[in-house]
């Protein structure tokens, strides 16, 4: 089964007053709706834009996986296990908050900053924080969670081109860039397909697309 959900149906959050716009594809903070809490282990998909200079302040997380990829532009991150590092376009970065962590997401770099930030539930709590940054991850190289059972998959495609999405209980597919076509759905820039019990599917690009997908077991 196939559920798309549009752009323009995601919750607005952010504070653009102080350059930071955010879309969120599920409930976050005050934007609760008890029939889009999470699907599968995905808590949160949310879509970041920061103007230079803006950020968030230090704040904390506990008992969550968060996995960030960056669109376009430079995201400073420092955190309070002694993590810092600077996250360019292309990479993905991984901060589990284990038993508790706090951290500050910014843009010190010159231009606009755009990246996709999801958070996963762990399958057991606790534990040490850690910090993993990925440079310029492959198409061809998925980033597997094994702390919520779930694979990372990141698709860039040329218009035309085919794709052959995994079998899994659970897929989430979410386009950042272009058109695709999946399941007889046409995807723009911002939609998502939720998919449960996906067998042979394939994406084609209608025009040139970037796309992540959660492969999930449960």
């Amino acid at each position: 089964m196939i559920s798309v959900h549009r752009s323009e149906d995601r919750y607005q959050g952010g504070e653009p007053d102080a350059g930071i716009e955010t879309r969120h594809a599920l409930s976050f903070g005050s934007f609760y709706d008890p029939d889009n809490l999470r699907f599968g282990p995905i808590l949160a998909c949310n879509e970041e834009r920061l103007a230079p200079g803006a950020g968030f302040d230090e704040h904390p997380h506990s008992h969550t996986e968060i996995v960030t990829w960056v669109v376009e532009g430079e995201l400073t991150h420092r955190d309070s296990a002694g993590h810092s590092t600077v996250v360019r376009a292309g990479d993905v970065a991984h901060l589990s908050a284990a038993a508790g962590v706090r951290h500050v997401e910014r843009n010190d770099g010159p231009g606009p900053l755009t990246f996709l930030q999801m958070w996963l539930a762990p399958l057991e709590s606790g534990g040490e924080p850690s910090y993993t940054v990925v440079p310029s991850i492959a198409d061809s190289t998925p980033y597997a969670l094994p702390a919520a059972g779930a694979m990372l998959h990141i698709r860039r495609l040329s218009e035309g081109e085919r794709t052959a999405l995994p079998d899994a209980v659970r897929l989430y597919a979410h386009v950042v860039r272009g058109r695709v076509g999946l399941g007889g759905e046409e995807l723009g820039p911002g939609d998502a397909a939720r998919i449960t019990g996906a067998e042979g599917l394939e994406a084609v690009a209608m025009t040139g697309a970037e796309f992540v997908v959660w492969e999930m077991a449960g």
